[in-house]
């Protein structure tokens, strides 16, 4: 029987349904920005980042967590006494960060928020080491400060042996003119920057394939890494290749963050578009073995994982070559994987080469 994010206890319609909910009430106070000299720009609900208005700048602000990726760190450090919780560290910056930078703000501050469930967790001093560290190492690579945080022991909601990692982050966009608000074009290209695996989303359908593996996440996945390995490579941070397309003069038409509701996550965009992907790069190994191992059929791996690709930015054609070396230049793997279609009221994304098509209707999150 094949495995689905759904089997594994998560289910985005009721987390949609949910952050739907927020949006609508949250929206009733945007008017209180007013005393404080700032305005709530149009269509900016459901987006990434929140922004807010300045007559010269918008501020941007995004909560984000980590989710289960340590409780793999935890297992494999059991089973290996390898410890992977500064690549932990870097993940949960790069889950905050990565949604700032969607809409052209450049991080000023993270701040980490760390929950237990008894606060002999940070006995272990290598292992909170290691999360202090990773925590660091992802703020310079975002080119923030790490600005302060919350530690709180919260028994009998955290787990005892378990800790909550999440954050949030204040960045700026200025001038104004290097906001990316979303004005896709018909015949526009797609620009994919890789991923470094699984980053951190769909987790705990991961955590689910390991427990019917006999070596569980010792167990070798065919690139000289096991499946523990594998899962804990930190996640890249695509901070910079924003920076550098401004610091260009390249216009971004808009930008996704690849995470939750995987390949979905292409049509973000309010308005309908067909999202036609004619290049969608190589598998990897990572997802092959996922895919034999759950087993987990093609549709529904690319509707939960990024499969290789964690950012995707939409640029007029013109501009494909001078985006593409503007990702190679500040580090990433990039190609050019699409175009986007106007087709009526029609939204889609379509991958004919692995006969793959999600509808509009598999992503609500507005």
């Amino acid at each position: 029987m094949a495995l689905s994010y759904e089997s594994s206890g998560v289910r985005y319609d009721q987390l949609d349904a949910f952050k739907r909910a927020c949006q609508r009430e949250a929206k009733t106070t945007a008017n209180l920005l007013e005393s404080h000299g700032y305005l709530e720009p149009a269509t900016i609900r459901g987006e990434s980042a929140y922004l807010i208005e300045a007559p010269d700048h918008y501020l941007a602000h995004v909560e984000e967590g980590l989710g289960t990726k340590n409780l793999v760190a935890d297992a494999v450090y059991a089973q290996s006494g390898r410890c992977f919780y500064r690549e932990i560290g870097i993940d949960t910056v790069a889950t905050i960060v990565n949604d700032l930078a969607t809409c052209g703000a450049l991080p000023i501050s993270v701040a980490m928020h760390a929950a237990v469930g008894d606060s002999n967790w940070f006995a272990d001093e290598h292992r909170a080491t290691q999360l202090v560290s990773g925590f660091a190492e992802g703020c310079r690579q975002a080119g923030a400060v790490w600005g302060g945080g919350e530690t709180p022991t919260l028994r009998g909601i955290v787990e005892t042996p378990s800790i909550v990692l999440a954050g949030s982050a204040i960045g700026k966009i200025a001038p104004k003119s290097l906001r990316i608000v979303g004005d896709v074009q018909d015949g526009d290209s797609i620009i994919f920057l890789a991923s470094s695996g699984v980053q951190t989303n769909g987790l705990t359908l991961c955590r689910k394939i390991a427990e019917s593996l006999p070596q569980g996440y010792a167990t070798p996945i065919g690139d000289g890494r096991s499946y523990g390995e594998a899962l804990l490579a930190p996640s890249v941070i695509y901070v910079a290749f924003v920076h550098e397309c401004q610091r260009r003069g390249i216009k971004l038409n808009y930008v996704s963050h690849v995470t939750g509701h995987g390949w979905r996550k292409l049509m973000r965009l309010e308005e309908p578009f067909v999202y036609e992907i004619t290049n969608p790069g190589p598998m990897p190994t990572l997802f092959r073995f996922m895919m034999e191992a759950g087993p987990i059929a093609m549709k529904e791996a690319y509707a939960t994982y990024n499969m290789g690709v964690g950012f995707a930015a939409y640029v007029a054609p013109s501009l494909v070559e001078a985006t593409l070396e503007a990702a190679r230049a500040s580090g990433y793997t990039a190609w050019d994987a699409g175009r986007v279609h106007k087709d009526g009221v029609r939204k889609s994304v379509e991958v004919s080469s692995l006969e793959i098509s999600f509808s509009g209707e598999s992503l609500q999150v507005r």
